[in-house]
């Protein structure tokens, strides 16, 4: 199974990001090794997906995007294992709103990994 990593695959490169946020996923369990790959969708025709790698969940939980915001401590250790540590909690929750279509008090699938 893969999973698109477009909007961070420098971050999944570098092995800098360890926690993925997701609106959908619900057939995800722990321990299930997916290949992370640069895009999943839009690929044309006789277009292969570009593999980055192979990660295993170690921790999936739904979870309000929100939180982020309403537990400051809790947003400032989330961006970072995000892969974004310049970002503040509310930049990072405004981007995944504009690239998910979706609002800050949306149930995301939070997905913990480790590389292998």
């Amino acid at each position: 199974m893969n999973q698109s990593f477009a909007l961070t695959t420098a971050q999944y490169r570098a092995h800098t990001k360890f926690v993925t946020r997701r609106n959908g996923w619900k057939h995800a369990y722990v321990g299930q090794v997916v290949t992370a790959v640069e895009k999943g969708q839009g690929l044309k025709k006789g277009e292969h997906p570009v593999k980055l790698g192979q990660h295993r969940f170690t921790d999936l939980r739904w979870e309000r995007l929100d939180r982020m915001l309403t537990e400051p401590e809790y947003g400032a250790r989330e961006v970072i294992l995000e892969g974004f540590p310049d970002m503040t909690p509310a930049e990072f929750v405004a981007m995944y709103c504009k690239h998910n279509r979706c609002a800050p008090d949306m149930l995301v699938h939070r997905m913990a990994f480790e590389y292998l």
